[in-house]
């Protein structure tokens, strides 16, 4: 599958439009790594901000390439600027609520109750297969390894119509 990958995150973005050294992307290196050691292809990875805006334009630009899967990670949690399934959601033409609930279910198997804080979001936008995940590196690792790479070739066969 092709992937592409979208960090969530204004102060690596704003760092990196600064010329700054940004601080280190642990969650983004870690999806790309598990990806591609599974055999899949990313030929997209990006950094944007926490703004509606520029997650809905990612959304259509990362569409518009060609690939099968877009992965946003960050930008979920409970914090004001936490707008990532607020952007997209309404921009997914079908959802995948088992998704979300999956992902709460095995970390609350981890972590207990603060599994209820974990919003998760994963649909269809123009045949395209599309995850948002928790910054965390351990939950990207937990999406990532038990639900995104087990089924991500099923789910792109039915968005796709097949």
């Amino acid at each position: 599958m092709k992937f592409s990958v979208v960090v969530v995150s204004t102060s690596r973005y704003e760092a990196l439009a600064s010329g700054r050294e940004p601080p280190p992307d642990l969650t983004g290196d870690l999806i790309c790594e598990l990806l591609a050691a599974s055999g899949h292809i990313i030929v997209s990875r990006r950094v944007v901000p926490d703004d509606v805006g520029a997650l809905r334009s990612a959304l259509e630009e990362e569409a518009n390439r060609g690939v099968d899967v877009i992965v946003f990670a960050g930008g979920t949690g409970l914090s004001p600027r936490d707008v990532t399934v607020e952007a997209i959601r309404p921009m997914l033409e079908k959802e995948m609520p088992g998704f979300g609930e999956l992902l709460r279910l095995l970390s609350y198997e981890r972590v207990g109750p603060a599994a209820m804080l974990t919003r998760a979001l994963a649909g269809v936008y123009k045949g395209v297969v599309v995850f948002c995940l928790p910054g965390s590196p351990d939950a990207a690792r937990l999406a990532v390894e038990k639900l995104i790479g087990p089924e991500v070739g099923h789910a792109v066969k039915h968005a796709r119509g097949g």
